[in-house]
């Protein structure tokens, strides 16, 4: 094999498990029966995410997913597969879920989410939560709601103090323990 050749195979090696190594994660599947039509559409939907999606030959990707630790990730790859690589953890499985239900032709096949090889059942799982800034803003709203609630009650009190009418504070009830016994 010619020298040039040899090293341009080394560079793309080392360049896919880079690829590998950088993304929250990546996603396998095989577009074996889509249309052009349907995979540039599929690739603008990922694009504007974030996502990269390249088409790299089967012994390249698997010298590089051995190369970054990922050995159980050759066992996917069969053939024409296409790979997804995101900064988010959950955005390409949840694009590629709902793309492969309206075109049963794409195939999800496994990947890797945050260092670790999983499987489709899991991509599926994954593709039901929201992207990393809707789980913030749902932990955010979670931890406002107190707070929201105990400003209302608070306004409404000073509402009703302003309204001249006076607020009843809670009476002292008598203690109903049993008398004393003296000794």
């Amino acid at each position: 094999m010619n020298q040039s050749i040899l090293q341009e195979k080394i560079e793309l090696v080392n360049e896919v498990a880079q690829k590998l190594g950088d993304a929250a994660s990546s996603v396998v599947v095989e577009y074996r029966g889509l249309s052009v039509a349907e995979v540039t559409e599929l690739r603008r939907t990922l694009r504007a995410e974030d996502i990269d999606f390249k088409v790299y030959k089967n012994s390249i990707v698997r010298r590089a997913a051995e190369q970054a630790g990922y050995a159980g990730l050759t066992d996917v790859l069969v053939g024409p597969n296409a790979i997804a690589f995101g900064s988010d953890s959950v955005a390409p499985s949840r694009i590629l879920v709902k793309f492969a239900k309206k075109h049963p032709k794409l195939v999800l096949k496994g990947g890797l989410v945050e260092k670790g090889v999983v499987d489709v059942e899991t991509l599926t799982t994954l593709s039901a939560l929201p992207n990393k800034e809707g789980m913030i803003s749902m932990l955010l709203g979670c931890l406002q709601s107190p707070i929201r609630s105990f400003a209302c009650v608070v306004k409404a009190v000073a509402e009703k103090q302003e309204a001249g009418s006076t607020i009843e504070e809670p009476k002292e009830v008598a203690s109903e323990a049993a008398p004393e016994v003296a000794a």
